[in-house]
Parts: structure tokens; sequence; C-alpha cells
């Protein structure tokens, strides 16, 4: 289907890949896997023909139709959310206005008959036409584009709203369905799970696992990855490496090659320590001549192994927090309400009584407009209740995480002066250990706030809440925005985490090796459920 042999791609003298090979074979699932820089979007290009290559054949099918998902979504205007969807049909449009010509074609036929040959000709392309219409869903395409949008979150009251009423996130999600609904032949999605909520992210994975074509995607979800692919393709230092089984799969494999390459390379060390030691002890024998002469020789003809740079790994030691009492928080009745604009309320939910105890990690989960962002809220004191009573214990220090914690960033300061800033007590050694244990180093800690990504914004504001003596984290999705060695830091703190976590999360791994509670908000109440995730309401989200 798609067959890129020996490519070479570089920008100046940067070198993304170099004399690299990869395919896409019908029915393959691949995840694309790689350090943020080396590449991935680049081969997404590559395999759309929107970049070429240095060096090397690319290959694809013809008439393969391949559907391209990526961050960018493009102006999307004058259309309802489901006529934007159908829009997106593609070859199947096509082939519906070949089929509407064709049978105009045949109707004129009876007035102007047509040669024999140009008949069959006609019908041929008819009966080739309808088949592969029929194959691309083309007869059920309005429910289909309506079932996609509502397995994405958009439902029924939404399908006639104008894409121009949603905001950036749900553009996502229509052009996402844009993108399903056209049943292509090889489906290449980056990132397809961001801004989509644990409920739209299980719909869409059984929506790919049912899938009958290709698919080439990357993800910073790794339960996603490993639920949906069948091979690894990892695009790091400068060459594409295959690995078959899932993401798990690929962290063993590659810790498994990583060893036997550095074993290797020692044995290959030795042996030249061995050779070079003889050569410069009998260079000036005559003697031995002969002997130094083949062994330099042999020395110059062999293939150096080389290791590949580690990837950084900064470990740091978090503040130990001040000791909270061992209620850290109490709800007895809370309950909260929205005043809509006709004067009228909206419940949110009612009835919310627990206990949160010290060194509790509870995951908050429920349905897409539960409540669970409103809870928190009220949680770390940005809310008031409606109605209850809530009591924060005593010696409590709250640390809070949400989306919105990123805008209170100052864009012209610099990584280290946001965080300096904010602990002004902290030596420079201290800023500098902090910020390399969130993968800022060197000279990047003088990058400007403004020019930052969204997940280089969220490790900068982790880092700073991590920093405080906090005993109480509040973290409304704070693996938004973050790859998954992102992800697997922010875990590692939070484990060591030496305090109180309550968490908002749409990452089943985060969840699962977190959380020792559950508190579901469901229908306007909360059910508690003491233990793990999957002990929990978690048994449904696995």
């Amino acid at each position: 289907m798609i067959h890129l042999t020996n490519i070479t791609k570089q920008y100046g003298a940067r070198v993304l890949f170099k004399d690299s090979s990869f395919q896409v074979r019908p029915g393959d699932k691949i995840g694309l896997v790689g350090p943020n820089g080396n590449g991935k979007t680049t081969l997404f290009r590559v395999m759309t023909r929107q970049e070429g290559v240095d060096q090397g054949e690319i290959n694809i099918a013809e008439k393969l139709v391949m559907g391209y998902f990526s961050q960018d979504v493009g102006d999307m205007k004058g259309r309802s959310a489901l006529e934007e969807v159908k829009a997106g049909a593609g070859r199947v449009s096509e082939l519906a206005r070949q089929i509407n010509e064709i049978e105009k074609q045949l109707e004129s036929s009876a007035e102007q008959p047509f040669v024999e040959d140009e008949m069959t000709a006609l019908l041929e392309r008819y009966g080739e036409a309808q088949l592969e219409f029929e194959q691309r869903g083309g007869y059920d395409l309005d429910s289909r584009a309506k079932s996609i949008l509502t397995g994405l979150g958009i439902g029924p009251s939404d399908y006639d709203r104008p894409v121009e009423s949603f905001s950036g996130g749900w553009k996502m999600r229509i052009a996402l369905a844009q993108i399903l609904v056209l049943n292509p032949d090889v489906l290449l999605m980056d990132e397809p799970t961001n801004h989509l909520d644990l409920e739209s992210i299980l719909w869409l994975e059984e929506w790919l696992v049912q899938f009958k074509g290709s698919l080439v995607m990357t993800s910073h979800d790794r339960d996603f990855m490993n639920r949906i692919v069948s091979r690894i393709v990892e695009v790091a230092h400068k060459t594409i490496t295959s690995f078959s089984g899932n993401y798990d799969f690929y962290l063993r494999e590659k810790k498994l090659r990583q060893d036997q390459l550095l074993a290797a390379h020692q044995k290959q060390q030795d042996m030249l320590a061995k050779e070079e030691q003889f050569i410069s002890r009998f260079a000036a024998r005559a003697s031995h001549a002969a002997q130094v002469q083949s062994r330099v020789k042999k020395l110059e003809k062999i293939e150096r192994i080389e290791i590949p740079p580690d990837e950084k790994t900064i470990h740091f030691e978090f503040p130990v927090p001040p000791r909270s009492g061992n209620d850290v928080a109490k709800m007895e009745n809370l309950g909260k309400s929205w005043q809509l604009e006709d004067g009228l309320l909206k419940r949110v939910f009612s009835h919310v009584s627990g206990v949160i105890r010290r060194l509790d990690k509870i995951a908050v989960v429920g349905v897409n407009g539960a409540g669970k962002s409103t809870l928190l809220k009220i949680l770390c004191g940005h809310l008031e209740p409606t109605e209850g009573i809530f009591t924060l214990g005593a010696n409590v220090k709250v640390g809070y995480f949400s989306q919105h914690s990123l805008e209170v960033l100052n864009s012209e300061k610099t990584i280290y002066d946001e965080v300096h800033d904010r602990i002004p007590q902290a030596t420079i050694g201290f800023v500098r250990n902090l910020l390399g244990a969130f993968l800022f180093t060197g000279d990047e800690i003088y990058k400007k706030i403004g020019v930052l990504s969204g997940g280089e914004k969220s490790r900068v504001v982790l880092a700073t809440i991590l920093a405080y003596p906090v005993n109480f984290l509040v973290l409304d999705e704070p693996t938004n925005h973050l790859d998954i060695r992102s992800r697997e830091i922010l875990l590692n703190a939070v484990q060591k985490f030496d305090g109180t976590v309550i968490v908002v999360s749409h990452d089943r791994h985060f969840l699962r090796s977190v959380a020792n509670r559950v508190f579901d908000v469901q229908h306007g109440e909360l059910r508690i459920y003491e233990g793990s995730y999957e002990d929990g309401i978690g048994r449904s989200h696995v």
C-alpha cells in the first residue's frame, strides 16, 4: 500500500532520518512514536505527499484513499456540524457524482442510443462505481455521520448548529468525524485523543479496533495505544525502527535491544583496545611489522557500533510537604447549581457527602458535564457551594492545577524567571534542578513563555505547583497536552508525593497507577469506591 524505501529527510544540517525504510500493509495498526521534533509529523506529511524526501523512493498504491487527521483543523464555516462531516466523505461524494452523471447518460440513451461497445463500457463504469459506493458506505452516509458525531460527544441537538458556533476543541471533534466518515483505506491520525473526554476516547477506541483499513497514529494515551496497535514504528536517532507488538511490548523490546547493543559495544571496545595495545606495543619492531600492518587494516575496516544518546532523565527530590490533619476535607450534603439567563437554576450535583483523608490518592470520574471540575474548584476554594457545608482540614495547603492555570503565565517572561518569581526564596540551583526534572535543561530555561507549546506550558505550571510546600494537590486534567514521557514524569512525581491528591484525568494508565480511591460523579450524586481505579468504576473503563 505505502512503501518508503531508503528515504533520507533533512532540514539544512538537521537530519531527521537517513536511509530508512517503512511500509504500511493492508490491515496494519501502527503506533508512531519518538521524541518530539524527531520527524513523526514530517513522516505523515511525506506519506500524504505534502512533502518530498531528499533521497529514497516513495511508492503509494494507485486509487488509495487516505484520510489524515492533524491538529490543524483549518477554517470551518458556512455549514452545520452534520453537513461539515458529510462534506468530508471525499471519494464517496465523488462516486455519488459519477453515479448521478452516468444515470443521466443512461436516461438520455433512449433518445440517442449508444453503440454497443459504448453502452457496455458505460454499464461497467456504473457497476464499478455503485460497488465501490456501497463498499465505502455511501448509502448510509447520513446515518453513519450522525453515529460518529454522537460517539464523539456531539448529539442530535447539535447536528444542525453552525460550525462557527463551536469552540476550538469541539471543532477538532468535527474534523475527526470528517476523517472517520471518509472510511479510507489508510487512516493517518496525529494525536486523535486530544480534546476528547474519556467517554469519547472509549468510543473512538472501539471504532478503531473494528476499523478494517490500515491505521498509523501518534497518541499520548498509553492505554489507547496498547488496545489498538499491533506494531510500533519509532522515529528517533535519525532512523526509523519497527517493533512487532503494542506499546508495552515496544518498551520491553527496546530495553532488550538497548542492553544487547550496549553489550556488543562493550565487547567491541574491549577488542579494539586489545588490538590497539598490540599495535602500540609492536609498532617499532621490524619482526612484527606485517602483523601490525594487518591489524591496522583490520581496525580500519571495522564498522564501529554507535550508542544512541540517552534521553534526558533527571531525578529531583520535591520538598517534603508539611503534615496536614488526618481529615483533609469534609463534604456534607454539598450541592452546586448555576443560574441560567432565564433565571432558572441548573443543578450540577447535590447531596454530595464524603471525607478526603490524609495520603488519599483519589481519581474523580464521571461523564462529560457531570461536574467533576466544579467539584474540584469547590475543594480548592475557587467556587462556593450553593448548598451544604465544605470544611478544609487543619494545616492543609492546597496546590491547584487546571487548564486555566496556563493562562496566568506571563508570555514575556522566560521559563526560569516565571518559576523563580513564584518561589523567590529558592536558589538558582534548586530552580535549575526543578526545571530539569520537567525536561527543561541548558539554555532552554531562557525560552520565553510565549513561544512554548501547550505541553511545555503545562510542565512549567506543574513544576511550580510541586515546588511549593503544599500537602493537597488538586489536579484537573494535568495530563492534557503532555506527551507519554512527560506524563510518566508527572506520574512518578505524584506517586512519590507525600501528601493528598485528587485528580481528574482521561488517562486511564495515570489513574490506574495513582488512585487508591475513586469518586464517581453520576446523575448529580457522588459514589465513593474504596480501592484502586479497577476496583471502582474503572471496571467499565478498562
